[in-house]
């Protein structure tokens, strides 16, 4: 679909300095939310935690990180990218800085609130970079190659910090990734620029209140909030909290074959993103289609593992991850719409709006399936059966039919838009003949 005109601003040598500098940034974020996954071990030794608490570490993160997305999508609107990400960036690194050195909860739940709220605006602000440098045509596909890096950020965690956190301790790991944040902060005030002519500081007085409501207005905005929150949720809920669970308490896998599907789910997120984004860019009046396949994709891929009564075979564990997996980078597809159906200096506060949607849906889900789990098993229990796991996860049934409904019903009232503006979407059957 076509939206509101964007600049067209050919590809330049200063347009991949300004990118890499931001995905640089991007890079060590993702690198700083998903280092203390790496340290579970550590941590609950260097603070006496209990498993409970140490889960409290990463909720708190993972919410401020949402309830920043807003302000700081109006923050960018107001101050540019190359403050928030600057700024975001010194932010993370004061955040490890403060965890180096904690030595009780408080302190070290200081540092996660720093991190997450840091972490906030730097995706949004890469985004938005691209939209301004890159001719239409090649954002999507830019947009899914920073998503993918960002990615490697998480192997990046799982490697050389491990090393470093298990042959140098706690306090020099942490000052490391702290000293590695420093640099992304340089790098993003001396590499990130925005194009001449583009608008910076202040923009005129509105309440925040308002600027929301106004960046969340147009029907290709919102269609993209739904893209973004119909998605990637399924992906979450197994690698964030409940994939290692199921997997071996009720399909009988090792700890190791677990290990080894979750990484399968990231491998398929990372390369399936480039080829959604290639599809994008070239098809951009099909992106809803994209992002239904994806729904229904997944939806296919849970009925095939919840409807049996037995635990399933390896190689069927292995294509669910896989098609699961990708609904990740088709997330990112809700950006392109907001990239193009807002107006350019409200479309930080646009990029912020669409963000909150995965993570609207995705916190939903994880704590419906934990609320039936224990609704559906005797008290007291901790390891679940297989029964208690296909009614917990049927509750993503929920989400799903949320997310597809609000995807048709904002689909069709963007569509009426542009017809009203004179462009037409034809049937996806005519399409594919006319292509033929």
């Amino acid at each position: 679909m076509s939206g509101v005109p964007q600049p067209v601003r050919a590809s330049s040598h200063r347009a991949v300095v300004v990118y890499v500098a931001a995905v640089a940034a991007y890079f060590v974020a993702v690198l700083h939310r998903s280092a203390l996954g790496v340290a579970g071990v550590e941590a609950i030794d260097r603070f006496g935690l209990s498993a409970t608490t140490l889960s409290l570490f990463s909720v708190v993160q993972l919410t401020v990180y949402a309830a920043m997305q807003l302000p700081a999508g109006r923050l960018l609107d107001r101050f540019g990218a190359r403050v928030v990400i600057g700024v975001g960036s010194a932010v993370m690194a004061v955040g490890q800085l403060v965890l180096a050195f904690a030595e009780d909860v408080p302190a070290a739940l200081v540092a996660r609130v720093l991190i997450g709220a840091g972490d906030a605006g730097i995706f949004i602000s890469a985004v938005q970079l691209v939209a301004q440098w890159f001719p239409p045509r090649r954002v999507p596909v830019l947009v899914q190659l920073t998503g993918l890096i960002g990615q490697s950020g998480q192997l990046a965690s799982a490697i050389p910090l491990a090393w470093l956190l298990h042959h140098q301790g706690w306090t020099p790991a942490f000052c490391v990734l702290a000293g590695v944040g420093a640099l992304a902060t340089v790098g993003a005030f001396l590499g990130v620029r925005e194009p001449p002519g583009t608008r910076t500081g202040p923009r005129e007085a509105e309440s925040f209140a308002q600027a929301v409501r106004a960046a969340s207005r147009p029907p290709g905005t919102r269609l993209g909030w739904w893209s973004h929150f119909a998605t990637p949720f399924s992906a979450n809920v197994v690698s964030l909290l409940w994939g290692v669970p199921f997997l071996v308490t009720a399909q009988g896998r090792s700890t190791a074959e677990a290990g080894l599907l979750l990484t399968v789910l990231t491998l398929t997120a990372m390369l399936s993103g480039p080829v959604v984004g290639r599809v994008t860019g070239r098809h951009p009046l099909r992106r809803t289609s994209i992002v239904l396949a994806s729904c229904v994709a997944t939806l296919a891929a849970w009925v095939t593992v919840l409807v049996p009564a037995t635990p399933r075979p390896m190689w069927h564990l292995l294509a669910f991850v896989a098609v699961i997996g990708a609904g990740g980078p088709v997330s990112l597809v809700g950006m392109d719409f907001a990239r193009t159906y807002s107006e350019p200096r409200r479309l930080g506060t646009a990029s912020g709006f669409v963000n909150t949607g995965g993570f609207t849906s995705t916190i939903g889900a994880v704590l419906a399936v934990g609320v039936v789990l224990q609704a559906v098993s005797p008290p007291g229990t901790t390891t679940y059966s297989l029964d208690a796991y296909r009614w917990a996860f049927s509750a993503l049934l929920v989400p799903w039919a949320l997310g597809v409904w609000g995807v048709l019903l904002n689909r069709r009232r963007t569509r009426a838009q542009l017809a009203a503006q004179g462009v037409v979407v034809p049937p996806l059957r005519q399409a594919l003949r006319r292509r033929r």
